[in-house]
């Protein structure tokens, strides 16, 4: 996929995300035991030790090693946020009503995001926002699994596969020129839910400009 079309992002559910997200899914888990432990064990793998992450789109859980000096966890419940163990400072924030993330130029050491990709109706400012964020050769991590709301999955997801929507990852990527080396994975077991990873490193050499 080469050209992301508007209508790629459409919605059945376009009233504001604030509403659906407003009631706490606490322990509503959105990948099973397994699919979390292979999520935990590649972000234990690519991610540093004792360094600064992004949750981005997060909730009660965040699938991460305990680890990091500090968790920022970005999602648009307040009451999951606080809730989740690994998170040192919680921000409710709505990415699909914003151009730009709340965060600083090179800030984080690496950005995750977990189960919930297939909610993004802009990733082209998105992905880019992550990328200035980052700092150079940090990784943005994607992982995602078979579950949606659909209701509030954008259309390029609900009427794709598993295959499509690796491929989907991977254009958002190839749509910022601050991202280079995309690479995959995926851990799809006998039974339950299987994990699809894509992620990319912010380059070493490109200048963001504030």
């Amino acid at each position: 996929m080469n050209k992301l079309y508007p209508e790629f992002f459409r919605r059945v559910d376009e009233a504001p995300d604030e509403l659906f997200y407003q009631t706490p899914r606490l322990h509503v888990s959105h990948i099973d035991e397994e699919a979390d432990r292979a999520a935990h064990t590649l972000y234990d793998e690519l991610l540093p030790q004792n360094s600064d992450i992004l949750d981005l789109m997060a909730g009660w859980e965040s699938h991460l090693p305990n680890k990091f000096r500090s968790v920022v966890g970005l999602g648009l419940n307040l009451l999951e946020l606080e809730n989740n163990p690994l998170v040192t400072k919680s921000i409710v924030y709505d990415i699909n009503t914003s151009e730009t993330l709340p965060f600083e130029t090179n800030q984080f050491d690496g950005v995750v995001c977990t189960a919930s990709v297939q909610y993004m109706t802009r990733p082209d400012d998105t992905f880019a926002e992550v990328a200035r964020s980052l700092k150079p050769g940090a990784p943005f991590i994607v992982a995602f699994s078979n579950r949606m709301f659909p209701s509030k999955a954008v259309l390029a997801w609900r009427s794709s596969d598993d295959a499509a929507h690796m491929r989907l990852v991977k254009s958002y990527f190839s749509q910022v020129p601050a991202f280079t080396d995309v690479s995959v994975r995926s851990f799809i077991p006998a039974q339950g839910d299987p994990l699809y990873v894509v992620w990319a490193y912010k380059r070493k050499d490109f200048a963001t400009l504030n």
